[in-house]
């Protein structure tokens, strides 16, 4: 074999390692199975045309919930058994797999109980375990089935399966379990032991009924649950069709995955509603990896087929967030306490080690804005004199009049103290003693300037008994975008979990929530191109060397950043959700290539991660060598690179 040849041996997630669900709610006609069934099976077609695997329809739908004492008639039990017959036959041959509530008796008793379809058949049928006061009028609890659950046999719609609480279904690479009703609201949800045994999907079929703050305490509720337990949940209720003889149904239906809201219908509708959103499994895997607790149990596990072969090119039912670092999600909450952690970091390093001054070199750019913000509200808080605070602004051979001025009038604005130290001179010396023409604005002309602010830094604090505070930010970090030993290198790193595309919003917030004196200077930092400016302004004074255009757009990178390490995606992934992200504003050779780049510079560059300062984190993502990120530096980019298409 040719030494250069190179064998990748790589799996395709299936569907990029999604599953489309669906929450159904059917107009509903009280006692009335035959009228209910022709309207589930009108829902099952609308849901194989939008190429749905699991479809979730509400608790007792096919005959309605409110049924009351008309449970206890056998003709009413007998014409659900026929609607359920007929479901059955309806699902022949379609690749959604059915899940619906109906009254089941067994063994002399009665049971609430979620049936599921798939291909003709009865793959397994759930009894509700946690009954309300006026359910126990009728029903008989999932309880009496906690003992031998693989050998409790129905034959029920003329198919013999298994009845039982503790069932769950493989769909494809997924796992679902089913808990009806009040079973979600027990102090231990059914489905959080499902969850520990390897379930990823919760279907809730749910008849209740809706009062004041049902809603809001209900959503609280899944956000939460979702969350602990690394879940999607389909969560779908009784509507518009029950009896409001004593209470109203809002018909309400949502989906979840793992604490997100993915899609919810409108509430108190008159007519059907189909919801559907697609959940990602290989997210819910990868999250639970190396988290406690999971794997744990047993349970009856039944298979319900292969998942539709959705095609999630032509239409993806979820919102792909281009900036997942700074949505306007919570964006003013999220700065808050971002700021809040950075602060609290360096005031406790300040004081821990009794030092008297923080330096920072202040470019007039947006990194070295925030750490400086940062800094002075550290101070602010310890109650110690913002003069202590040297900044040192470093003109070289790139500076230009508007980011010098602005980094000058803001330190003013601010009340630091406010130092000029040149560059040039030192590094003309550096450059001859070298033998290195500096016309020549090769790595080395623009290494040389990093490295000697840097040491110019570091003096400084030595000569004021002070601390070096490092500017560089997390995306920086992740490309390498960095000099060794250069900006690098810091005592103390204030903004290491920051990603750029935060900076911006950070700086932005300050302005208007604590520096309104100095928001001109603020707000022109913000809007001036992101740049190193190591090589000279043209014969505008403009800068010259934008930094975007030499590694790529920080919204793509950060895109990238946030996708690899917080869900552990394969790089084709990462592709099919920026390309749903960003599809408006970036062609696809575009963001491959970006792409590309991410992925070289990400692995070539991780020696320069594994030595960094100190830092706070402040997100869920972090490259700290000491927890958030370990990785060899020696580590091939080979099968990554080679999954970008």
């Amino acid at each position: 074999m040719d030494g250069h040849a190179v064998h990748v041996f790589y799996i395709a997630m299936k569907n990029y390692g999604f599953i489309r669900t669906a929450a159904a709610v059917p107009s509903v006609r009280v006692a009335d199975p035959g009228f209910n069934t022709e309207e589930i099976c009108r829902i099952i077609s609308e849901a194989q045309e939008n190429q749905v695997s699991l479809l979730v329809f509400p608790e007792l739908c096919i005959t309605g919930c409110t049924c009351g004492d008309l449970f206890k008639q056998s003709m009413l039990l007998k014409g659900a058994e026929e609607g359920i017959r007929q479901i059955v036959g309806f699902s022949t041959d379609r690749d959604v797999t059915v899940i619906a509530g109906a009254p089941v008796p067994y063994g002399g008793r009665l049971y609430n109980c979620s049936i599921v379809i798939a291909d003709g058949s009865i793959r397994g049928i759930v009894p509700k375990i946690h009954l309300t006061s006026k359910e126990h009028r009728t029903f008989s609890s999932g309880n009496d089935f906690n003992t031998n659950a693989d050998k409790w046999e129905i034959r029920y719609a003329g198919q013999k399966c298994t009845i039982s609480p503790h069932l769950q279904f493989s769909l494809g690479e997924a796992v679902f379990a089913v808990e009806t009703g009040d079973d979600m609201w027990a102090p231990v949800p059914p489905s959080s032991n499902q969850a520990m045994s390897g379930v990823h999907l919760i279907a809730h079929p749910s008849a209740e009924y809706e009062i004041l703050m049902t809603d809001r305490y209900r959503n609280d509720r899944l956000r939460q649950h979702t969350a602990g337990t690394v879940t999607g949940y389909i969560h779908v209720s009784a509507g518009f069709g029950e009896s409001t003889q004593d209470h109203v149904h809002a018909g309400a239906a949502s989906i979840w995955e793992n604490g997100e809201l993915l899609a919810e219908n409108e509430r108190f509708s008159i007519s059907p509603s189909l919801t559907i959103a697609d959940i990602d499994i290989e997210k819910l895997e990868n999250l639970r990896r190396g988290r406690p607790g999971f794997l744990n149990g047993s349970y009856t596990r039944i298979s319900s087929g292969e998942a539709c072969n959705t095609d999630f090119e032509a239409k993806l039912y979820r919102t792909i967030e281009p900036l997942p670092f700074a949505s306007e999600k919570d964006l003013d909450y999220r700065c808050r306490e971002i700021l809040d952690i950075q602060v609290a970091g360096l005031a406790t390093r300040l004081r821990h080690i009794n030092c008297q001054t923080a330096v920072i070199g202040i470019s007039g750019g947006l990194d070295s804005t925030l750490a400086l913000l940062v800094a002075v509200l550290a101070f602010d808080k310890l109650g110690w004199s913002r003069e202590r605070i040297i900044g040192v602004t470093m003109p070289g051979y790139g500076t230009t009049a508007r980011t010098k001025n602005n980094a000058t009038d803001l330190m003013a604005g601010l009340g630091i103290t406010s130092r000029e130290i040149s560059i040039a001179a030192a590094c003309d010396q550096h450059f001859k003693d070298l033998g290195h023409d500096k016309s020549v604005t090769d790595v080395t002309f623009e290494n040389s300037q990093a490295r000697e602010r840097t040491q110019i830094l570091m003096d400084v604090a030595n000569q004021t008994n002070g601390l070096v505070i490092g500017t560089g930010d997390l995306s920086e970090l992740a490309l390498g975008w960095a000099t060794y030993n250069g900006d690098h290198m810091s005592m103390y790193g204030v903004n290491a979990g920051v990603p750029k595309t935060l900076v911006r919003s950070l700086v932005r917030w300050a302005t208007y929530n604590k520096f309104e004196d100095v928001s001109q200077i603020l707000l022109d930092i913000v809007d001036t191109p992101i740049s190193p400016e190591l090589l000279p302004a043209n014969d505008k004074d403009e800068i010259q060397q934008v930094t975007e255009d030499l590694v790529g757009p920080y919204e793509l990178h950060d895109f990238f950043i946030y996708n690899f390490i917080r869900f552990g995606y394969s790089p084709s992934k990462i592709m099919f959700l920026a390309r749903k992200a960003f599809g408006e504003r970036y062609d696809n050779d575009t963001i491959r290539k970006w792409l590309k780049t991410f992925m070289r510079r990400f692995f070539n560059q991780q020696f320069k991660r594994s030595c960094l300062p100190d830092g706070p984190k402040v997100g869920s993502v972090g490259l700290s060598p000491r927890g958030d990120w370990d990785m060899p530096s020696d580590a091939w980019s080979t099968l990554f690179s080679a999954d970008i298409n």
